[in-house]
């Protein structure tokens, strides 16, 4: 079943086809701002706003961007993530302490607390511009992208609890906060996030537990690609081996190659069809 071109603005709470859709918009955050505005005007969106920050070494990313587009009756913001080469490096380094989270509740992942923080401002401003209409307000991203996704919806909840978004789809994300953070999380987000992970996706397993923590709403991707709402422990052992190949830290490897996210679009189209 393919996805509209305009995407019901008005719907609320969860689908499946929303999940594509906002897959969809995650990975519009990876081209080039012309593309990503044509697209938004498609989509039914006619203004857009881009976001972006540039870092010096030795912050290990070279910058972080995200865009916003607002219509009559939604805004999306999607974070653009990092390759997995990149980020493996980035959550590897156990030299940086974790910062303070939101509101002083538990702590954040240092590196994605800056990087969010760099944009953040921006962000925030373009919501109380746009959101004129009582719009709805919708976070997503891949990869690091999710993280900040993630992140940003924490802070909105948490730092003015009335401007909650309304929900949160993430595709490859990593651990992002302890378990403190998590649990004020699942709390204000239950069946508001959705944190989509792709089979043996090695991304989603860094940085370690505990320290870090995953929220909940898991959609896991098995094997088949079929998106199941739970895994059981022992079933997702089998799963897991069954999607199994090579070193999942190589380039060909499976946890790389089931971190990109065209296979998140092409698992989502196949429950789609």
């Amino acid at each position: 079943m393919p996805v509209p071109v305009e995407i019901d603005q008005r719907s609320t709470g969860y689908s499946l086809e929303r999940a594509y859709w906002l897959a969809l918009a995650s990975d519009l955050a990876y081209k080039d701002e012309a593309t990503i505005e044509a697209r938004a005007r498609e989509w039914g969106f006619d203004t857009v706003r881009h976001h972006e920050t540039r870092f010096t070494p030795p912050f290990p990313l070279q910058d972080t961007e995200a865009y916003t587009m607002a219509g009559d009756n939604m805004i999306v913001t999607a974070f653009r993530g990092t390759e997995p080469r990149q980020i493996k490096d980035w959550l590897s380094d156990a030299t940086t302490p974790p910062r303070q989270g939101p509101a002083s509740t538990g702590h954040v992942h240092d590196g994605f607390g800056e990087a969010l923080e760099s944009i953040w401002p921006d962000v925030k401003s373009t919501h109380a511009e746009l959101r004129t209409n009582g719009q709805t307000v919708w976070f997503t991203g891949h990869s690091l992208g999710g993280a900040l996704a993630m992140l940003a919806g924490a802070r909105m909840y948490l730092e003015e609890p009335r401007l909650a978004a309304d929900g949160v789809y993430t595709y490859g994300q990593p651990r992002t906060c302890d378990a403190a953070l998590a649990r004020a999380y699942n709390k204000g987000y239950r069946d508001r996030m959705y944190r989509f992970v792709n089979n043996n996706d090695i991304v989603p397993q860094m940085p370690p537990a505990p320290p870090y923590s995953h929220v909940d709403a898991l959609r896991y991707i098995d094997s088949h690609g079929k998106v199941r709402d739970t895994m059981p422990v022992i079933g997702g052992l089998f799963d897991h081996a069954a999607g199994l190949t090579a070193d999942p830290l190589a380039p060909a490897g499976d946890g790389v190659r089931d971190h990109f996210m065209h296979s998140y679009l092409a698992a989502l189209e196949k429950n789609l069809s």
